[in-house]
């Protein structure tokens, strides 16, 4: 029997899928969170990590500090000093959520239009090593090969100025923006194309 913990942030959504998994007799649920805080404390009385990770992309309104699950996947690197097999369940079918979930190193990608036995073969898929995409999402990310395209104005701008090497608080001073401001446009930046650090965006 495999393990899986649940983190999603509608409670019916969340009790719905630990019946249904705990049901089946396949699954043994380690447990559920509705949000980043919640997955935290989960996991620091955890002795182990499960097999699965069911992680939901947005947890919270986007302006909230619990707004990204993937912010998860590099907490429990930085804990375990590993993470579990990650598969994101989402209502995310673009490119950019694909993409960034992708860049994290999530072994699954499926749209909560998918039933639960269409999740439960890509579950047993990623436990295989095999990564899978949705039919609805592989496409999109097969025909946007420049992540650039994604960028507002301003984050291409802050883009160049990270390619030419400079720090946070040199490109505020350069644009007439706070640092803060920069850090939350970096944040976009890494979350729309999927890369994970300043010294791989100065390369793309």
């Amino acid at each position: 029997m495999n393990s899986i913990v649940i983190i999603e942030d509608h409670p019916v959504m969340r009790k719905g899928l630990a019946a249904w998994f705990a049901g089946t007799g396949r699954w043994q649920v380690l447990g559920i969170a509705a949000d980043l805080a919640e997955a935290r404390a989960l996991f620091s009385e955890a002795a182990a990590l499960p097999d699965i990770l069911l992680l939901d992309i947005r947890l919270s309104p986007p302006d909230t500090e619990d707004a990204m699950g993937l912010d998860l996947i590099p907490w429990l690197r930085k804990r375990f000093g590993k993470t579990p097999t990650v598969v994101v369940y989402t209502q995310f079918d673009d490119y950019a959520h694909a993409n960034a979930a992708l860049g994290f190193g999530v072994r699954g990608y499926v749209c909560k239009y998918r039933n639960e036995e269409e999740l439960e073969t890509v579950l047993h898929a990623a436990l295989e090593g095999k990564v899978s995409i949705d039919k609805a999402v592989e496409p999109k990310l097969q025909n946007t090969g420049e992540p650039r395209k994604l960028l507002t104005r301003r984050e291409a701008e802050i883009l160049g100025h990270i390619r030419e090497g400079k720090s946070n608080k040199r490109i505020a001073a350069a644009l007439g923006i706070s640092s803060r401001t920069v850090e939350n446009l970096l944040s976009r930046i890494y979350f729309k194309t999927g890369i994970a650090s300043r010294t791989d965006l100065q390369k793309i």
